[in-house]
């Protein structure tokens, strides 16, 4: 069958990359055509347009680059239309990728199908009406998403378990350098490591990272080193990091993080990664205009946290800073404690293991794709999938 996939960042070209090759596994004859980036474009199929010509965050950028939102958004409802795939899945992304449902709902007979829900239980909860419509089939990666969209709001989901479960396992079964040898090849003192992850976009690293580069420098004895994002070039880091003591890895999230002692992490998968793979952490937002941010945190904000490790527990198992909150001072001083409280430390990682317990087993894209091509099939022979 002929696949149309649409991810819009990096972590959403990692887990359609994976979903992608367990559609092969169901359906040994597929064909791949994408909105998405170079995982997905390493499978196979062909590439329309890469991710970092979608990903505009923030609203002075998305009114600056409206013509290219529109422009991409057109291309892609053109060569759905043209291309005629027998399913289209969308991954995250839901700004862009919700518009296009509304389209290929409202213009053709081709099922929609959602791969990682958008988190409208955070934010923008009126856009159910928008799902409920213009999907046919979501897949959720959350675990507490199942009650949010089939108790609150009477729409069945598929809970297919975590993709990030994976890719940590996968990691740890064939990674095995050592702390030392790690730092040594890439060129690391021996000191502890801070790891900073400041985010997918660069509007994320141009608002977090100069206060983790300041907060990380001040424990003379760690030494803080960035973890490059995809896509991002190294000459954009240097704009942020000329004249700190800070060396960057790319490609190498998953080990920092393994040999991190501590990590300053900015929201979103990240989050989840460093805990599954137990690194203690803060979770770092700084935003512009922070109080005028904070206040519509937690007036217009549906849910509790923002991380996906407080989220999934239930509870707080790492500190957020977000907004008005993050500061320097803030920041540090929450460093001292992972780094210097030792009972601090072990519950974070004794809340890992109950977090990680909530997410379920390893296997989230072969459950998704299993379905996926179950109820494809199904619908093309006329029946109705179990």
């Amino acid at each position: 069958m002929k696949y149309y996939l649409i991810a819009g960042e990096a972590s959403g070209d990692l887990h359609a990359s994976h979903l992608m090759t367990a559609l092969k596994q169901e359906d040994p004859e597929a064909q791949f055509r994408f909105f998405g980036g170079d995982l997905m474009a390493a499978v196979g199929g062909t590439l329309v347009k890469h991710y970092r010509e979608l990903a505009y965050m923030g609203f002075i950028p998305v009114l600056l680059h409206l013509r290219t939102i529109f422009a991409n958004m057109k291309r892609c409802k053109d060569d759905i239309v043209a291309w005629q795939p027998d399913v289209v899945i969308l991954v995250d992304y839901p700004g862009f990728n919700l518009s296009i449902a509304k389209f290929v709902h409202a213009h053709t007979r081709i099922p929609v199908y959602y791969y990682i829900s958008p988190k409208i239980w955070a934010w923008k909860e009126y856009r159910i009406k928008n799902i409920k419509r213009d999907v046919d089939e979501l897949f959720s990666i959350l675990p507490f998403e199942v009650e949010f969209f089939e108790q609150k709001h009477g729409y069945p989901i598929h809970y297919v378990g975590n993709p990030t479960v994976d890719e940590i396992m996968a990691f740890r079964a064939t990674y095995h350098p050592d702390f030392d040898t790690f730092t040594e090849t890439n060129g690391l003192s021996s000191r502890p490591i801070i790891a900073l992850l400041a985010g997918s976009r660069k509007q994320e690293i141009k608002d977090n990272l100069p206060d983790m580069l300041r907060a990380a420098s001040a424990f003379d004895g760690y030494q803080p080193v960035l973890a490059g994002a995809p896509g991002i070039s190294p000459e954009y880091y240097r704009k942020y990091t000329a004249g700190a003591d800070v060396k960057s890895v790319f490609g190498q999230t998953y080990a920092l993080l393994r040999h991190a002692r501590a990590a300053l992490v900015t929201s979103g998968t990240a989050t989840l990664e460093a805990a599954l793979l137990c690194a203690p952490q803060v979770v770092c937002y700084h935003t512009p205009v922070g109080k005028l941010v904070s206040f519509l945190r937690r007036h217009l904000l549906k849910v509790k946290y923002i991380s996906l490790v407080n989220l999934i527990a239930g509870r707080e198992v790492v500190k957020e800073l977000v907004a008005d909150t993050m500061t320097v001072e803030q920041v540090r001083a929450e460093l001292r404690r992972i780094l210097f409280d030792s009972s601090y430390r072990r519950q974070m990682l004794s809340d890992y293991a109950y977090m990680a317990s909530r997410l379920g087993q390893a296997g989230a894209p072969a459950r998704a794709a299993g379905q996926m091509v179950a109820l494809l099939r199904s619908a093309k022979k006329g029946g109705k999938a179990s």
